[in-house]
């Protein structure tokens, strides 16, 4: 019996320790430390990103810590649902930009291998990859006006009915 409840106490203490541990190994991995080139481990601007960085972690590791405690949200999970987030903002900012190269530069749009090349994407890819829900964001965002000659925004099909 004694043997059990001293595995009992590893066991909740190990537990403890990690969920301890991950708060600063999950910020850690969100906010590295920046490595110096070669020369500028004293450059002015190395430092205060370095600074920087540990001040990030430092928070974030606080900020996980509070949710585990008050909220019970754990640390990896919150951590990859932010991640998470963080990249489809991203593809939204891509389609609304591969909008903007293609539907509202005048007097010509970039060309679909500039914009391929720039947003690691194919031609073909880059071609289907915006919506007219996302040149409208575009023109909402800059006041500009798409140029003419895009093609009409498909009709919803009216409700109830199936298409022929």
């Amino acid at each position: 019996m004694r043997n059990q409840l001293r595995s009992s106490q590893k066991s909740a203490q190990n537990a403890c320790m990690s969920k301890r541990n991950i708060f600063s190994d999950v910020a850690a991995i969100l906010h590295p430390i920046p490595q110096p080139e070669p020369g500028e481990e004293e450059h002015d601007g190395f430092l205060e990103m370095r600074d920087q960085a540990g001040r990030e972690r430092m928070e974030t590791t606080e900020q996980l810590r509070l949710l585990w405690e008050e909220a019970q949200r754990d640390p990896l999970i919150s951590a990859l649902n932010g991640a998470r987030r963080a990249k489809e903002q991203a593809e939204q900012e891509i389609r609304e930009l591969l909008a903007y190269g293609r539907e509202f530069v005048q007097p010509r749009p970039y060309t679909l291998g500039d914009l391929a090349a720039a947003a690691g994407m194919s031609i073909s890819g880059v071609r289907t990859a915006y919506q007219h829900r996302d040149v409208d964001a575009v023109a909402d965002a800059t006041g500009a006006k798409p140029r003419e000659w895009r093609a009409p925004d498909p009709a919803p099909e009216p409700q109830g009915e199936v298409p022929a």
